[in-house]
C-alpha cells in the first residue's frame, strides 16, 4: 500500500526523549497538517523524517511505500522519494541554483534513462517553464544556491526543487515562517499545483492557520508534549487559532 506511515514514533536527542509515540499515515494527494506550540516536537518530527543523525528513533517504525527507511541516509531517502523543505533553507555560495537543481534530478531520477535530458540546454529550458508556472524569477536560477536571497525567495525556490524533484511525500517545516502575503499565496498556489499534479502527499507544520487558509489541508493535527493530542479537518485549524493550545496540555 502507498503511503508514508509513521507508527509508535519515539526520538530522543541525547537522553531527552522528545517524541513520545507519534502515529500518523500521509497517503499520495493528502494534505497533513501539525500545529503546536514551541518545544512540541514539530521540527523534530521533520528531521527524524529527513534522516538527520543528531536525532535518535528510540522506538517505532517510519515506512515508505511499505519500505522501512529508518536507517536510511538523507540521501536514500530522498532518491526514494522523500522531500524536506527547510525552516532556514542553506545558503551555499558558488553553487548555482540551476546546476545544483540539474544534479538533484539526475540522482533523482538516475534508474530512469526516459527521464535524462540530453543537454544541459534542454534540462535548463525546462527549469525554466517550471519557474514561469510557479511564479520563480528566473534570474534566482543564476545566482548562488540561496545566496543573498530574501526569505520569501528562498521559500519559493524550495516549491520550486519540490517540483523539480517530483517526491512522493514533501515535509514542510515552517515554511510559512518570514513570508508576506504575496510571497505565501505564491508559495501556496505553487504548493497546490504540485500536489495535484504529482498526487505528492504533504505535511505541513506551522505554527499558524494563515497558510491552511490558502492550501486547505486534508486533516489538521495538534502536537503537544512530544505526542498527538487531536486530530480533525481544516476547521480544527480555526479552532486552534481561536483557543490556542492551553487546553490540550497535559
Amino acid at each position: 500500500m502507498q503511503s508514508l506511515q509513521i507508527q509508535d514514533l519515539h526520538v530522543s536527542v541525547g537522553d531527552k526523549p522528545i517524541l513520545k509515540g507519534v502515529s500518523l499515515e500521509i497517503k499520495p494527494g493528502e494534505v497533513h497538517a501539525v500545529m503546536g506550540p514551541n518545544g512540541s516536537g514539530k521540527s523534530t518530527l521533520a528531521n527524524t523524517l529527513a534522516g538527520h543523525p543528531f536525532y535518535t528513533i528510540t522506538q517505532g517504525s517510519i515506512n515508505l511505500d511499505g519500505e522501512d527507511i529508518v536507517e536510511k541516509a538523507p540521501d536514500e531517502r530522498a532518491n526514494l522519494g522523500l522531500f524536506l523543505a527547510f525552516q532556514y533553507p542553506v545558503e551555499v555560495a558558488g553553487v548555482k541554483v540551476n546546476n545544483f537543481l540539474r544534479l538533484a534530478y539526475e540522482a533523482r531520477f538516475a534508474d530512469q534513462p526516459d527521464r535524462n535530458f540530453k543537454t544541459v540546454l534542454e534540462f535548463r529550458k525546462y527549469l525554466e517553464s517550471l519557474a514561469d508556472e510557479l511564479q520563480v524569477n528566473k534570474a534566482l536560477l543564476k545566482r548562488g544556491l540561496n545566496e543573498g536571497f530574501s526569505g520569501g525567495e528562498k521559500k519559493r525556490l524550495e516549491i520550486l526543487q519540490m517540483a523539480v524533484l517530483e517526491p512522493k511525500y514533501a515535509i514542510l517545516d515552517e515554511t510559512d515562517s518570514g513570508l508576506d502575503v504575496d510571497a505565501l499565496k505564491a508559495v501556496s498556489a505553487g504548493l497546490k499545483k504540485i500536489v495535484e499534479k504529482h498526487q505528492v502527499g504533504v505535511l505541513i507544520i506551522t505554527h499558524y492557520q494563515r497558510i491552511l487558509k490558502y492550501v486547505e489541508p486534508d486533516f489538521v493535527h495538534v502536537m503537544v508534549d512530544g505526542k498527538i493530542a487531536k486530530s480533525g479537518g481544516k476547521e480544527f485549524a480555526e479552532e486552534l487559532e481561536k483557543k490556542g493550545y492551553l487546553g490540550f496540555r497535559s
